[in-house]
């Protein structure tokens, strides 16, 4: 890609340049390259905090600020290399999620605002004081981590199929100072089995659901996110498919399955629940008016239909 330089600082004159003008330039680098994002100001502005570890309140308080020359190489590479459309999260190796820092790499999905949706949900459930909770899919183990930091008597547990994962998961645990919660290698629940004197009261997931053929795929920051851990045959629905079935087969009665879905899946995935044998069935949309969380309680009767297959 080729990126205009006519109003980049030269190196050895950048330490001339404020930080203010380190972030007009970036943003306007940004604005103008082929992966052009709505965030230019926000991207510039957390790259340039990162490479000067400063604050974005450091940043705005002092904007005058020289940026010396080994800064500012680095920073023009960061921004040269969002051009190319690399995740912001990937360049900083960190995103916050919920009110943790989480190390990030490309072993898995991006932490998103939306998926904090699973966690809100979850914390207004009337789940016991010492409830046993898994985490199916766990990838940097976000959404186990902030629960666990929510309750602390809660036995959190995270599971996913990539060894690179659960290694960033332990990672993330000491970094946060929840190393209680474990995290270990599985396909989604297969080989766990139900314990009758401990058994689950809640079942999270955020899995992959989107169709192999989703336009999406080839845009933004998922072109640089595993496939694995985002597409699902049957249109998206076969690893809900199985996560679903597998939680009626773990939960304790009265327990509770929140999962994370496409836009377009709510009616899907309720109507998969209700079908199961889970009660108080119910969608929540995210911030962007869109459905986004189902979840049901488990209510211990298997249908009739589930008997007979």
């Amino acid at each position: 890609m080729k990126v205009n330089y006519s109003s980049s600082p030269q190196p050895n004159l950048c330490s001339n340049y404020t930080w203010q003008q380190a972030i007009v330039w970036a943003k306007e680098t940004l604005k103008k390259s082929s992966e052009a994002t709505d965030s230019a100001r926000l991207d510039a502005e957390l790259l340039l905090c990162y490479v000067l570890s400063i604050t974005q309140a450091s940043l705005y308080a002092w904007p005058d600020k020289p940026v010396m020359k080994p800064q500012w190489q680095r920073f023009e590479y960061l921004v040269l290399e969002r051009c190319l459309g690399r995740p912001v999260a990937h360049l900083l190796g960190q995103q916050g999620f919920w009110t943790l820092d989480l190390q990030i790499d490309a072993s898995t999905l991006i932490p998103r605002p939306e998926t904090e949706l699973i966690v809100e949900v979850v914390l207004d459930l009337n789940l016991p004081t010492q409830a046993r909770v898994i985490d199916l899919g766990t990838g940097s183990g976000a959404i186990a981590l902030a629960l666990a930091s929510e309750y602390p008597h809660w036995s959190v547990t995270g599971v996913d199929q990539s060894p690179e994962a659960v290694n960033l998961a332990k990672i993330n645990a000491h970094r946060c100072d929840l190393e209680r919660v474990n995290f270990y290698r599985g396909n989604w629940a297969q080989g766990l089995v139900k314990d009758v004197n401990k058994p689950l009261h809640c079942v999270v997931s955020n899995p992959p659901y989107i169709d192999a053929q989703d336009p999406h795929l080839s845009q933004g920051d998922v072109r640089f996110e595993p496939l694995s851990a985002l597409v699902a045959n049957d249109h998206g629905m076969a690893d809900i498919n199985i996560i679903v079935r597998q939680a009626s087969q773990l939960l304790a009665e009265g327990g509770w399955l929140v999962i994370e879905h496409g836009y377009d899946q709510g009616l899907k995935v309720a109507k998969l629940l209700a079908c199961l044998g889970f009660e108080l069935v119910a969608t929540r949309k995210d911030y962007n008016d869109h459905d986004r969380v189902t979840y049901g309680q488990w209510s211990g009767r298997v249908p009739a239909i589930e008997l007979g297959r």
